[in-house]
């Protein structure tokens, strides 16, 4: 795994991290809170859960365990990011869904919501499929990124402008399995030996 080589050794939880934005500790006090939210919202109404993956893999899992509603969990990959910091393209969905969403209420989860342009693609996708109500979850919000008019119903964290990794969130497949969340050295975002 590329490391920085700039710097003494630190303390962060990973050597290539900046600084961390979200610590492991908010990140488990506010899932507690979130599931609570979500469970108010849908009380005993089955929600058919559609997480984003790979991106999501981590905070749905997590997430989850704190819904009280019952849930069904089903999963769809998108391709936007490949080995780039911004989408380099339009969102395409590369999986189908195995669950039937017809009348049943859908919640998406994602991992983050910068420019909506992904969210957007699979919200259409499922409105295809003629649920009773489609919401939407993200762990975190990038609203300076905005590229759509959308707003996620379910916010873990709102964040600034920078380009973070961990507890899921990654670059080009890497820093995915990090406790925390936290901002990438700039000297390697897009660094030319990863290509």
């Amino acid at each position: 795994m590329p490391t920085s080589k700039k710097g003494p050794k630190s303390k962060l939880p990973h050597p290539d991290l900046e600084r961390v934005l979200v610590s492991e500790a908010a990140i488990k006090s506010r899932l507690k809170l979130l599931g609570r939210e979500i469970s108010d919202a849908y009380g005993d109404q089955e929600i058919t859960v559609i997480a984003i993956i790979n991106g999501a893999v981590f905070f749905s899992a997590d997430l989850l365990r704190h819904i009280t509603s019952p849930v069904r969990l089903d999963c769809i990959r998108v391709s936007s990011y490949r080995n780039s910091t911004s989408p380099v393209s339009e969102p395409r969905i590369l999986d189908t869904l195995l669950l039937d969403l017809e009348n049943r209420h859908v919640l998406l989860i994602d991992d983050i919501l910068d420019t909506g342009r992904t969210l957007s693609v699979v919200i259409a996708e499922m409105r295809k499929r003629k649920p009773a109500s489609v919401k939407t979850c993200v762990l975190l919000d990038k609203k300076v990124r905005r590229d759509v008019d959308l707003e996620a119903d379910f916010v873990g964290f709102t964040i600034p402008d920078r380009f973070v990794v961990g507890y899921g969130l990654d670059f080009a497949e890497r820093y995915r399995n990090i406790s925390c969340i936290g901002v990438l050295k700039p000297d390697l975002q897009n660094p030319p030996e990863w290509a």
